[in-house]
Order: structure tokens, then sequence, then C-alpha cells
């Protein structure tokens, strides 16, 4: 239904985009109204309820697929990772993504109306990924770091933002909020694994 609104809305502005500099006005302009297709009009919490939709889905997608990196990176840690506090770490990071992947759906499913998380690794990640598939040992063990450094940090940034942005659900901003002191911790123990 919101997305024959924001294609009529859309339309509209093309519409009006196309009459250009044109200041002339005749009685017979067209009169474009927005609405759903059972006839009512688009109103302005409509409008905010589907920025919330999409500004909570794009984080609930962001938080999702740093969690899938987080545990797919760390179950390649374990086989493949040369120290023992990598390993240890690695184990950490998979329960503790879990964790927080379970966290993220309940939050997304009491979203109003309910988000469902679409965990798909960024080009980014998938590339990362795919090249720390062909370390082993101390110079996995250095990539592993590296990457465990600026995915925390990226997390952290993006929990941060989305705590405070007014257009992500509140039960989004909740766990973002839950999950700062986790990730901050992740990234100081990441970053003395860098070292």
């Amino acid at each position: 239904m919101h997305a024959v609104r924001w294609t009529m809305l859309g339309a509209a502005a093309l519409a009006l985009a196309g009459c250009g500099s044109k200041t002339e006005n005749h009685s017979t302009d067209t009169v474009v109204t927005t609405g759903n297709t059972d006839g009512g009009e688009m109103r302005p919490s409509d409008a905010a309820s589907s920025a919330a939709t999409s500004a909570g889905q794009s984080f609930a997608n962001a938080a999702a697929s740093s969690d899938a990196f987080e545990i797919a990176s760390s179950q390649l840690a374990e086989t493949r990772g040369g120290s023992a506090g990598v390993k240890k770490f690695a184990n950490a990071m998979i329960k503790a993504h879990t964790d927080s992947t379970a966290k993220l759906k309940a939050a997304a499913a009491a979203a109003s109306p309910a988000i469902t998380p679409d965990p798909a690794l960024s080009p980014a990640q998938q590339q990362r990924l795919d090249a720390m598939k062909a370390l082993n040992g101390a110079t996995f063990d250095s990539a592993y770091a590296a990457a465990q450094v600026e995915a925390h940090q990226q997390t952290l940034d993006a929990l941060k933002a989305n705590a405070a942005n007014q257009q992500v659900p509140q039960s989004l901003r909740d766990v973002a909020t839950q999950l700062i002191p986790t990730v901050t911790a992740h990234l100081n123990m990441a970053k003395s694994l860098a070292q």
C-alpha cells in the first residue's frame, strides 16, 4: 500500500518537474492527488511511518550483515587461525554475534510494521571473507584481527547513529543502545589482537 502511495507521489513529482518553469496557470490543469487504492488520502503520519520502516530496514540489514560477517569470519578463524588467542576471540565472537542476531530479529519483529533483517553480506564483506579463506596461521591471524577492528568500528558507528535516529523504530533503537557497550568491548579486544 505504501509502495502505491510512493509510486503515485513519484509520478506526481515527475509530472510537476516536467512543467519546467512555466508561470502561467490554466483552469484546466490536472489536479494530482495522492492516495491509496481504497480512496483514502496520504497522511503525514503515513510518510513518517514509511520513513521509519525504511530507516529501520536499513539499520536491521546492516546489523544483520555485520553479525553474519562476524560469525562467518570467526568460523574461519577457528580452523585457519594460528594463535590460541585468535581462536578464543573467534569462539567468543560466534557466540556474541549469534546472540545479537537473536536480539535483532526479536526487535525487528516488534517494530510496527514488522521488519525482517536481511543478513546478506555486502560485496566488501564477501570480498574480505573470500580473501581470508586463502590464508592460514599468522597471516590469517593478522588479516582476521584487522577485519575485526574495521567491522566492529563500523558496527559501533552504526549503532550510535541508529540509537539516536528517531526515524528508526523504538525497538531497534533500544537494541542498538543495548549493544553499544558490548561492541565497544569487542572493538577493544580486536584492537589488542591486532597489536
